[in-house]
Formats: C-alpha cells, sequence, structure tokens
C-alpha cells in the first residue's frame, strides 16, 4: 500500500471513529510507529487531522474552532452533495438567508442565474461569490467581523435581522444533537444565529455527518425548530430517526 493510501484510510478511520492510536494502526498496516507518525504529520499539514498524545484527532471532533479554510478543506464531496440537495429549498423568487459556513458557502456557488433572489447573509465569502451575480439583489449583514469563520456579528447584525423577514434561512452549525440542539463555539456566532432562525418561515440546517452527535459550548436552537436537516449518507444508523422524532425532516444524499 503507498503513502497516499494509507492515509487516506487513516483519515476516514479516525472520522468513523473518532481518533486514531499509533499503536493500532502500526499493528493493522504492519509498519514501523514511525511510518505512522509521519503519516499522522501529513494529515495535520493537510488540516484534517490533529496530532494528540499517542495518536490523532479529526478536525472535525475538536473541542476548538477551525478557520474557514479548514473546514472547507474537509467533507469535500459530501458538502457538495449537501449543498447541490438543498437547493431544491429554494423559493422560485422571494428572500433567502445563507448563514456563514463551509457547506452554505458552496451553496451560494450553486445559486441558479434564472430566478431573482434576495440573498441576505453574514459570511464575507460568501458576499464575495455572489457580488457579481445580477440576479442576486445582496444584503449583507454589518457588524464585528470574526476573523476565523468571516462572519459578522453582534449588535449592528442583530439589528438588522430584527427588521428582516425570509422565506428560508439555510443554516451552519458545529454541531447537533437532540439532547444538545445546535451549537456553535462562540457565543457571538451563536446570538447571530439564533436570531437568524426567528427571521425566517423555514430553517434548513446544512450539516454533514461529523456534526451530528458532536457538541459545542453556545447552543443557539433546538432540533424541533429545524423544518429540515440535510446530511450525507455517512451518517450512523438510527441518528435520522432520532433527529426525525424531534419534529424535523432528514433528508440523507
Amino acid at each position: 500500500m503507498y503513502a497516499e493510501e494509507r492515509q487516506q484510510v487513516i483519515l476516514e478511520r479516525a472520522r468513523r471513529d473518532g481518533r486514531v492510536d499509533v499503536t493500532g494502526l502500526a499493528s493493522e498496516f504492519d509498519v514501523t510507529y514511525e511510518t505512522i507518525r509521519r503519516d499522522l504529520t501529513a494529515l495535520e499539514r493537510h488540516g484534517v487531522l490533529r496530532r494528540v498524545h499517542g495518536g490523532a484527532i479529526p478536525v472535525e471532533r475538536l473541542g476548538f474552532e477551525p478557520a474557514l479554510n479548514v473546514r472547507d478543506s474537509v467533507m469535500t464531496e459530501e458538502k457538495e452533495r449537501i449543498a447541490k440537495a438543498a437547493l431544491a429549498e429554494l423559493p422560485e423568487e422571494g428572500a433567502v438567508l445563507l448563514d456563514a459556513g463551509s457547506t452554505t458557502g458552496r451553496m451560494a456557488e450553486q445559486l441558479p442565474t434564472d430566478r431573482e433572489l434576495i440573498v441576505v447573509t453574514n459570511s464575507l465569502s460568501i458576499a464575495l461569490t455572489l457580488t457579481t451575480r445580477p440576479n442576486i439583489n445582496l444584503m449583507l449583514l454589518g457588524g464585528r467581523l470574526r476573523n476565523r469563520t468571516q462572519a459578522s456579528v453582534d449588535a449592528w447584525a442583530l439589528r438588522s435581522l430584527a427588521e428582516s423577514y425570509v422565506d428560508v434561512a439555510f443554516m451552519a452549525a458545529n454541531g447537533v444533537s437532540v439532547e444538545r440542539g445546535l451549537t456553535t463555539p462562540d457565543p457571538a456566532e451563536a446570538e447571530v444565529k439564533r436570531a437568524m432562525i426567528a427571521s425566517a418561515r423555514r430553517a434548513v440546517l446544512l450539516a454533514d455527518h461529523t456534526k451530528v452527535g458532536n457538541d459545542h459550548f453556545a447552543r443557539f436552537a433546538n432540533v424541533e425548530d429545524l423544518d429540515l436537516i440535510v446530511t450525507d449518507d455517512k451518517l450512523a444508523d438510527g441518528l435520522a430517526d432520532e433527529l426525525e422524532s424531534a419534529g424535523p425532516a432528514v433528508q440523507v444524499v
């Protein structure tokens, strides 16, 4: 097995199990500990794993908040499918909201050109994606810009949301579970996300399977506040039914 193939298996294993350890991987692949350590170092440099004592953890499972460019480099195929499926929830005309996030960013890239839409967002990167689109009336929420997520937060953003009403809010979250609801590491972003859901007729969560069952510091909604969750087909058995039991439909793509 080539190093690149072994590293891909290691990454998949880490995402499935939540962590990998050097000893177990060395035994499984019949290579030295040093070979596995080099594999983990290579994966860490690509921004998909973080080295910890004795092994590594996927960035999606860490307690810290990865930067937007790191999040955008992982689960790319799953995020593309989720974003494409979410397009079906767009109105023929009207106003939608795109929350700051890597999957909502991919949705912004795929927005249709054959309909007039008002798009409200607190994401600088999404705004830059849409700024040249003649069929999009772009409304960028003001406020303090968080460098890590390129999202505007605090009073200016909240004031604009309090005076807005959209057809659909397409939301992002770092974690979602029936017990803890929708969570994110930063309280300021949580407050804006809470206001986004309140401003919408319908709320749709775009979340790959690594977010489901994951919890972070600040809760901004309950699962029952959502109308739809769009996720990918690597979701663990039973989790879709568990989420649907709380109220929203779950679409697995």
